[in-house]
This record gives structure tokens, sequence and C-alpha cells, in this order.
């Protein structure tokens, strides 16, 4: 599957999710959503406070574009 196809299934699964706690009942599989980086759609390596992926958030952290996010050096 392509990556595009990858995040809008996840995407209908996590709108099924969604609509089921609203009408007040149990959601079906409720723990195969999966977090996608919002950039490339890897799947792995997610970090929830940015909702990115590892390599995603090093390439922006370098680039100055994350705001509060400064190289470590000791």
């Amino acid at each position: 599957m392509a990556t595009l196809a990858k995040i809008a299934k996840d995407e209908r699964k996590a709108q099924e999710i969604r609509r089921a706690r609203a009408e007040g009942r149990k959601p079906k599989f409720a723990s195969r959503l999966r977090n996608r980086c919002w950039r490339c759609g890897r799947p792995r390596g997610y970090l929830r406070k940015y909702g990115i992926c590892r390599l995603c958030f090093r390439q922006l952290a370098l680039s100055g574009e994350i705001p509060g996010v400064i190289k470590a050096s000791w």
C-alpha cells in the first residue's frame, strides 16, 4: 500500500472509533489505531508531543523550525 493510502485508512479507523465513543458505545478494536507522522506517514518512532516521527523531528530541530528545541552539547 502507498503511504497516502495507509494514512487515509488510519484516519477512517480513527473516525469510526470517535463515532463509536460519541454514540456511547465501546469501539471495536480501539487498540488497532496507529499514530503516524503527519509529514511522512511513518508509524514507528512517533513522538506524541510533536506529532511527528523521530527522523522528521531531527530534520526540523536541526533546521530550527521547532520552537524551543536546540541541539544539546556538553
